[in-house]
């Protein structure tokens, strides 16, 4: 992944720029006063280290100071905190800029002087979860997550998908905040705040619920200073006991009810395999469901509708069989985004992810140079198979071939078994403490075409 450039810049007007490789760069206009120019908002999160005891309000300052002082082009990636800078370097863990690649075509760069920053200061919660208890020795009906939580971090970054679903989540939660923030009539104005994620087992789902609740809780930080993910164990609301389910999902809906009295609380509320309590009113009736499922339907819907009124609460769901679904759950939720296997694009760019993690840590070896060796991403190798251009290092073009080879062998498999996959074919080698990148990769195939055998028809 590309790391932001530093542009040394003595005077703008007049004055031919080049990034750190000698690429001239587009020079800002002239007479900037003259040209109507709106700046592009682009995002930078401020991890804190668990010792800072600095100000949210402070650190942002430093790190506005900071971006002014260093005109950076803007690419998604980590900032090195700077060594001369005693206050940053006491109190911040890293510094990252995201979501550029909504704006940037072509490989086009975002320059200083298009962006404004917004800086997003946060500091993790390693609590872990915090598990409800029950009176009676019950499975407990719901996990609970101080947000931003250690055990996320990362998670966000490490997902991928088609061009375009992460940012869509981001921006309907952004509108549903923003609307119910503004009072805007929800009878004239429908909105739930309610997403359901549904497709096969394996594509993430419930990582991306996950994923999606942390970065919200970074970037909404300012207005609510305290998040909180509500993990539903959706299985341990049926009681054993005749008509009890209804009850119990009432009681859950009357917690998360007390946490979103506090104002400055933001709640995500997740419900996985939410088939389990949604199940369709029409089975029960002809007999294939107990009846007990409709009063868990009814108490659901209920609960539901009752925190539309609440500005801080969100619902993520997800399911791996929609047609189960409840239709008047189905019709509730805003956004309704299939989640199925990953295309060629992203099976390479999620292989490319593990091997370069492979490389940073040392497992892959005879690499020169591994600790800063970058593999091109999708689209840089697609242009370079079409131009033929290979003037780079040979090892460099030859294994980001075998790697495109891997990706199209592994058609079919869940994001999930891709992540295993580089384990799995290290451990099929026959020394495992010298791990050639070409034999890795070789391995990956056959295990992938192994794993894929193994799929049930």
């Amino acid at each position: 992944m590309s790391s932001p450039m530093d542009i040394s810049v003595p005077n703008l007007e007049g004055v031919k720029i080049s990034d750190q490789n000698g690429v001239p760069l587009a020079p800002p206009p002239a007479s900037p006063s003259n040209v109507p120019h709106e700046k592009i908002h682009v995002s930078v999160e401020v991890c804190l280290k668990p010792s800072s005891t600095a100000r949210p309000g402070d650190v942002q300052k430093a790190v506005e100071q900071m971006l002014e002082k260093r005109s950076l082009s803007y690419v998604d990636g980590p900032i090195p905190v700077p060594n001369d800078d005693p206050f940053l370097m006491e109190n911040v863990h890293r510094i990252r800029i995201c979501d550029t690649d909504e704006w940037v075509k072509n490989h086009d760069i975002l320059l200083f002087w298009q962006v404004k920053p917004i800086i997003h200061v946060f500091q993790l919660s390693e609590e872990g979860p915090c598990e409800e208890l029950t009176g009676d020795g019950q499975l407990s009906s719901f996990n609970e997550w101080i947000l931003p939580a250690k055990e996320f971090d990362g998670m966000w970054e490490s997902l991928i998908y088609e061009s375009g679903l992460k940012q869509r989540l981001l921006r309907y939660a952004a509108s549903a905040l923003l609307f119910t923030e503004k009072g805007v009539d929800p009878f004239l104005v429908s909105w739930n705040r309610i997403i359901l994620l549904h497709g096969p087992p394996g594509t993430g789902k419930t990582s991306l619920c996950k994923a999606l609740a942390q970065k919200l809780s970074i970037r909404f930080s300012s207005r609510y200073p305290q998040c909180q993910l509500i993990e539903v164990n959706a299985h341990s609301l049926f009681s054993k006991w005749f008509s009890e389910s209804g009850k119990l999902v009432a009681k859950l809906f009357q917690k998360i009810q007390e946490m979103i009295e506090e104002e400055n609380n933001l709640v995500f509320v997740l419900i996985d395999e939410v088939e389990s309590l949604a199940a369709a009113r029409k089975a029960a009736l002809s007999g294939s469901e107990p009846s007990d499922s409709i009063r868990v339907v009814n108490a659901l819907l209920t609960q539901m509708d009752k925190l539309k009124s609440s500005p801080n609460v969100i619902i993520l769901t997800t399911s791996n069989i929609t047609a189960a679904i409840d239709i008047a759950f189905v019709d509730r939720a805003d956004i309704k985004a299939y989640v199925g296997p990953p295309t060629l694009q992203a099976r390479y760019e999620i292989l490319r992810s593990c091997l370069q993690e492979l490389i940073r840590t040392g497992i892959i070896s005879n690499i020169q140079g591994s600790s800063q060796y970058i593999l091109s991403d999708y689209v840089t190798l697609k242009e370079k198979l079409k131009m033929h251009e290979i003037q780079e290092v040979q090892t460099t073009f030859h294994l980001c071939k075998q790697l495109a080879e891997a990706a199209e062998a592994c058609e079919g498999l869940s994001g999930r078994t891709l992540r295993k996959l580089p384990f799995l074919a290290h451990a099929a080698l026959d020394n495992p403490y010298c791990c050639d990148p070409n034999k890795l990769l070789n391995t990956m195939i056959d295990t992938a075409w192994r794993e894929r055998s193994e799929l049930p028809d």
